[in-house]
C-alpha cells in the first residue's frame, strides 16, 4: 500500500487529525493535491463509464452524464448539465460488394470475441460507419490513392490514374478521415473507401487483437467525416450554439457534410477489393501489408457502395460543474475530456475522463479541509466529440461573450497511455507547463516526467530536437491544430490552451473499433493505471497553480522566440518551392523528360510553372522582434514589481485583465480565408490536413497552394495581430513599471 504525507492524511481524514503535523508550515496546495489521487478509483470508473457502449444520443451517454453530474455534486462542485440538440447521423443501410471481375460481399462486421464480453452488446453497438458522410448509391470502378492526400492524386495524374468516376480506395492515416472524402471529391471520386492497412496497425505492427493489441483482420475504424478543416460543431449550426430555437441549415446546404458517399472498413473486407485491381503498380512507398500486388486501377474491379442514413436531431449531455474563486471569482480556469464514444471507448476517451474524475474528488477534498482557490475552476465533461468536437464547440459558441471577458486558460485532455508526457498548446503557456512538469515524479524511473521526456527527445529526436532537448532551458511544446476539445477555445474563441497526454510506450491498433474497452485496456495499456494517477496530478497540479497564482502564469519570451522561427519556416517554404519550379523548368526546356520517355509505359510530361513571386515578409519579421522587445521589457518589469502587486489589488486585477486578453490579440473575427469558423492567425489545422496544425496558417497555405497575393496579405494580416499583443504587452509593462518605481 502507499503511504501518505501527514499533511495528505490531514486533507483525506480531517483537520483535527495529525495536529503534531502543523507545527510547521503545510506544503502547498499542489503539493497537497498530489498526495490524494488514487489508481485503484480511475479504474473503476474506467469500468463504470465504459461498460456499454455509449454515443452521442444513446441510452448509457445520458446515464453516465447523471452519474458523473452525481458524482461532482457529492464532492461539493457547483454541477449541471446543459444539453445542446445536434444532427446525428446513424446507418440505416450499408453494402459494399464487388460486382466486377469476380463476386464479392463485404461482411462490414467486426465479431465477438470470447474473452472480451463487452465485444458482443451488438444491440447497443454501432455498426461500422463514417457519420456525415452522404447517402449514395454508386457502382464504379475502383482506384487506389495511397492515403487520399493532395500530393497522392498529383502523383496519379503523373502515373496518368484519373479517380473521375470511380469509387476511390484510401488508407487511413495522414490526415483527417473527413478531408480524405473532400479531396476525393475534389478530384472526381464517386465515393470513397477508407481502410486500415495491416502495415500501418494490423499485424505487421504485432500480434491481433485478442493475442495482441493490434487491429484484427475484420476490425474497422469507425469515425466522423465532417470536414474539420473548415469548422468544427453541429453541421447545422455553424458559429451558434445548438440550443432550442436556434437557425438551422438544411442538410443540402451544410458545407460540412460530405459529397460523396464514404464508408471505412477493415483489410479484411478490403483485401478482395485490392487484388481484383488492375493498372499500374503502386509506388513502393503507397503499398501496404497485405499479400497482393498494390496496383492502382482503374479496373477491372468495379464495385457497388450504397449507404443510407437516419438523420437525426439527437441530445447531447455536457456536465459543467463549477468551484467559485475566492478572490478572483471572475476568472475561469476551464479544464476539460469528453465523455462520448464510438462504441465503449476505455481508451478513447475514458481513459482520460476518468483521471479528470480524480482530480475533481481531490480538489473536493482539499476543499473541505479548508483550501479554496482564488480563481474559479470550471470543470467540462463534454459529449458529441466523436462526431464532430460537437459538446465542446456548441458550449464555447453558446457562451464565447463570457468566455472573452472571464476565461484565462484551457486544460485538454483525450484519453491517456503510460510513457512520456506530450504537450501542445499556447506558447505562452509553455514556461508554466515546463514548471508542472518538473515536479511530477514518473512512476516507470522516478525521475520527473519533464526529465524523462527530455530524455526521450534527446534519444529518439531529430538532430535540432537534441539540441533545444539539451540547450533551451524549457522543452519547447507543439502548436495546436485541431481533433480534440480545445479546438473551439483556441481556434475560435482565442481562450489560451493546452493537450496534455502520455504515451508512446504501447502499441494500440483498436482505434473506434468494439474493442476498445476496459477488458482490452487492462490487458494491454496502463494496466496497473499508473499514468491514469500521473495524468491526474499533472492536469491538476496545473489547475491549482494556475487558480491560485495572483500574476496569471502566461509569458511572452516562449512565444516570441516560437513566432520568429516560423518565420524563418515560411521563408525557406516558398524558397524551396520556387528551387522546385525552377528545377523543373530547366529540366522542361533542357529535355529532360522527353529524353527519358519510355513508349511502353508513357506518363505525362509536366507542364512549365510560373516561379513564385517574393512575398515581402518584413512586417512580420518587424512585428516579430516587436513582440521579442516587448516580452523583455514584460518580464523585467514584472520581478522588479511583483512585491509592489500584492500591495495593490487593483494594479493587480488591471494587469491580469490584460494578461486574460493577450491570446485574443492574436485572433481575428474574419477569420481565415475560405473558412471564417478558424479565427487563430498564427495556429491551425491545414485546411487539407483536417487536424494536423499549420502555423500561420494563411501564409503556409497560401504559399502551399499557390496563392501568394493571398500569402502576402495573411502575412499583413498576422503581423498586425502581433503588433497588437505587443501593444498589450507594452501596456502591462508600463503599469508594472510606474508601479515598480
Amino acid at each position: 500500500m502507499r503511504t501518505i504525507s501527514a499533511w495528505a492524511a490531514v486533507a483525506i481524514l480531517g483537520a483535527g487529525t495529525f495536529i503534531a503535523a502543523q507545527s510547521s508550515a503545510p506544503p502547498p496546495a499542489d503539493a497537497r493535491f498530489r498526495e490524494i489521487p488514487e489508481a485503484a478509483n480511475i479504474r473503476g470508473y474506467m469500468q463504470r463509464l465504459s461498460a456499454r457502449p455509449h454515443h452521442v444520443g444513446s441510452a448509457y451517454a445520458k446515464d453516465n452524464a447523471e452519474w458523473m453530474l452525481a458524482k461532482f455534486k457529492e464532492w461539493g462542485w457547483d454541477a449541471s448539465i446543459e444539453r445542446f440538440d445536434v444532427l446525428f447521423p446513424t446507418p440505416k443501410e450499408r453494402v459494399l460488394e464487388l460486382v466486377e471481375p469476380t463476386k464479392f460481399t463485404a461482411k462490414l462486421d467486426e465479431p465477438v470475441v470470447s474473452v472480451d464480453a463487452t465485444s458482443g452488446q451488438k444491440s447497443e453497438q454501432l455498426p461500422s460507419y463514417n457519420a456525415y458522410s452522404i447517402d449514395g448509391d454508386v457502382t464504379a470502378p475502383l482506384v487506389y490513392a495511397n492515403f487520399g492526400r493532395v500530393e497522392d492524386y498529383e502523383r496519379l495524374e503523373r502515373m496518368g490514374v484519373s479517380a473521375r468516376g470511380t469509387i476511390v480506395v484510401v488508407r487511413y492515416g495522414q490526415i483527417f478521415r473527413g478531408v480524405k472524402a473532400k479531396i476525393a471529391f475534389e478530384h472526381g471520386a464517386a465515393g470513397c473507401l477508407i481502410y486500415s492497412d495491416p502495415k500501418d496497425d494490423g499485424f505487421a505492427a504485432g500480434p491481433v487483437f485478442p493475442n495482441g493489441p493490434m487491429r484484427p483482420s475484420d476490425g474497422v475504424q469507425r469515425g466522423s467525416v465532417e470536414d474539420l478543416g473548415s469548422a468544427a460543431g453541429d453541421p447545422l449550426t455553424i458559429g451558434i450554439g445548438a440550443v432550442p430555437g436556434a437557425r438551422r441549415t438544411s442538410i443540402a446546404e451544410s458545407p460540412l457534410i460530405t459529397k460523396i458517399p464514404v464508408l471505412p472498413i477493415s483489410y479484411g473486407d478490403a483485401q478482395p477489393l485490392l487484388a481484383a485491381m488492375g493498372g499500374p503498380m503502386a509506388p513502393e512507398a503507397w503499398r501496404g501489408a497485405l499479400p497482393i500486388p498494390y496496383r492502382l486501377g482503374p479496373g477491372p474491379a468495379k464495385a457497388h457502395l450504397k449507404v443510407a442514413f437516419n438523420w437525426d436531431t439527437r441530445p447531447l449531455y455536457d456536465v459543467i460543474a463549477k468551484i467559485t474563486g475566492s478572490a478572483f471569482p471572475d476568472e475561469w480556469i476551464i479544464r476539460g475530456n469528453h465523455h462520448d464514444a464510438w462504441v465503449n471507448g476505455a481508451n478513447d476517451p475514458v481513459s482520460g475522463m476518468a483521471p479528470e474524475l480524480e482530480e475533481a474528488r481531490a480538489l473536493g477534498e482539499l476543499r473541505k479541509h479548508g483550501w479554496s482557490p482564488k480563481r474559479t475552476i470550471v470543470y467540462a465533461s463534454w459529449d458529441g466529440e466523436e462526431p464532430g468536437l460537437l459538446g465542446s464547440t456548441e458550449w464555447v459558441e453558446t457562451h464565447e461573450k463570457e468566455l472573452r471577458e472571464h476565461a484565462v486558460a484551457y486544460i485538454n485532455t483525450d484519453g491517456n497511455g503510460r510513457g512520456f508526457l506530450n504537450v501542445s498548446g499556447s506558447h505562452s503557456l509553455e514556461q508554466f507547463v515546463n514548471g508542472v512538469a518538473r515536479d511530477i515524479p514518473d512512476p516507470e524511473t522516478g525521475v520527473s516526467i519533464w526529465k524523462r521526456r527530455q530524455a526521450s527527445l534527446v534519444a529518439r529526436g531529430t538532430p535540432d530536437d537534441r539540441k533545444e532537448a539539451r540547450e533551451r532551458a524549457d522543452l519547447r511544446i507543439g502548436a495546436l491544430g485541431s481533433g480534440s476539445d480545445y479546438t473551439p477555445f483556441l481556434q475560435h474563441a482565442g481562450v489560451a490552451s493546452i493537450n496534455i497526454s502520455f504515451g508512446d510506450e504501447d502499441e494500440d491498433g483498436i482505434y473506434h473499433s468494439i474493442y476498445d474497452d476496459f477488458y482490452f485496456y487492462t490487458r494491454f495499456l496502463d494496466t496497473d493505471f499508473a499514468y491514469g494517477r500521473v495524468m491526474a496530478q499533472t492536469v491538476g497540479t496545473a489547475v491549482v497553480r494556475l487558480a491560485d497564482a495572483d500574476v496569471v502564469p502566461i509569458e511572452f519570451t516562449s512565444l516570441a522566440e516560437t513566432v520568429q522561427k516560423y518565420g524563418y519556416e515560411l521563408k525557406e517554404l516558398l524558397g524551396r518551392k520556387q528551387d522546385d519550379i525552377r528545377e523543373r523548368n530547366r529540366q522542361i526546356a533542357d529535355g529532360v523528360f522527353a529524353a527519358m520517355r519510355d513508349p511502353k509505359h508513357p506518363m505525362p510530361a509536366p507542364q512549365v510553372e510560373t516561379i513564385p513571386r517574393a512575398i515581402n515578409f518584413a512586417p512580420f519579421d518587424n512585428a516579430a522582434t516587436a513582440l521579442t522587445d516587448s516580452a523583455r521589457r514584460y518580464e523585467r518589469a514584472l520581478g522588479a514589481s511583483r512585491s509592489a502587486l500584492g500591495a495593490n489589488p487593483s494594479a493587480l486585477a488591471t494587469l491580469n485583465a490584460r494578461l486574460r486578453r493577450a491570446e485574443l490579440q492574436l485572433v481575428d473575427d474574419a477569420g481565415l480565408p475560405r473558412r471564417a469558423w478558424y479565427r487563430h492567425l498564427i495556429y491551425a489545422p491545414g485546411f487539407y490536413t483536417g487536424y494536423g496544425v499549420k502555423t500561420v496558417p494563411g501564409v503556409r497555405e497560401g504559399i502551399e497552394q499557390g496563392r501568394y497575393d493571398e500569402a502576402e496579405a495573411e502575412a499583413a494580416r498576422a503581423s498586425q495581430a502581433l503588433m497588437r499583443l505587443a501593444a498589450l504587452i507594452d501596456q502591462a509593462s508600463g503599469d508594472l513599471e510606474k508601479l515598480g518605481k
